[in-house]
């Protein structure tokens, strides 16, 4: 194993990160920006990427268990085949571009994306909403830009959130179908992530000190969802697709 030679303040930070993981993969799935956010800070962003994907399907198999009866894989199955289109499409996206670039077109897209939702549901009915987000091209829309999203800066959990709770999933519902969103699409990136030399030797070693930390926030984000409701844990949701939105754009 080769440990990394990082300032005991660079560890905390990916302490606190990791045990973000954690808490966002099985119960606030916006909180895994500020993981993303904090990795960054700590590691070169393009490296970053790999040692949180790591992680990030730790938290994902963990979530895969707590939530295996509560998935609707009838809506899986309709996003996989745009999630893999929008998976390439950020593979070549992150290859070519520099890390401002791809921050600021994250933040951007996640901002337009947010306004248009949240208009969506202001002006329509539950049903309606329903509806208009069981087409076949929202979903294509969705999809792919939370494969876009998620290849290029692990950050296609706000795009996958926003689709998910206008599509009017419960909060069991919305943790199961994500867990296994984002397991598969995670598993997806990885032969990407090391085609383009981001899996070395240093990045994997960090990752693998810091899962006992994921395991710690997944018990701790149990212990969170069963202590609050629909109501609650959606503007949760929405308030920090902004917040990932806004720290994308302006970091």
């Amino acid at each position: 194993m080769i440990i990394p030679n990082l300032a005991p303040i660079a560890w905390t930070t990916l302490i606190i990160a990791a045990l973000f993981v954690g808490i966002g993969k099985t119960a606030l799935p916006g909180i895994v920006t500020l993981s993303v956010a904090l990795f960054a800070a700590v590691l070169p962003a393009r490296e970053s990427t790999a040692a949180l994907l790591i992680l990030l399907i730790v938290g994902d198999i963990i979530a895969v268990r707590m939530y295996y009866q509560d998935v609707d894989w009838h809506a899986l199955k309709k996003l996989v085949p745009s999630v893999t289109i929008g998976v390439v499409i950020g593979a070549v996206f992150l290859y070519f571009v520099s890390d401002g670039t791809m921050r600021r077109s994250i933040g951007i897209i996640l901002l337009i994306l947010t306004a248009l939702t949240l208009l969506l549901m202001r002006r329509g009915s539950a049903e309606t909403i329903r509806d208009v987000f069981a087409k076949r091209s929202i979903r294509s829309l969705y999809g792919s830009l939370g494969g876009f999203t998620t290849m290029a800066a692990n950050s296609g959990g706000p795009v996958m959130n926003l689709y998910f709770i206008a599509s009017g999933f419960d909060m069991r519902r919305f943790l199961g179908t994500q867990a296994w969103f984002f397991f598969i699409v995670n598993v997806i990136k990885v032969p990407f992530s090391a085609s383009i030399g981001l899996m070395t030797g240093e990045i994997i070693s960090t990752a693998a000190i810091l899962i006992p930390v994921v395991l710690i926030g997944a018990y701790i984000g149990y212990l969170i969802v069963r202590r609050i409701d629909q109501k609650l844990f959606n503007i949760i949701i929405i308030s920090l697709t902004i917040i990932s939105a806004l720290y994308l754009l302006f970091w």
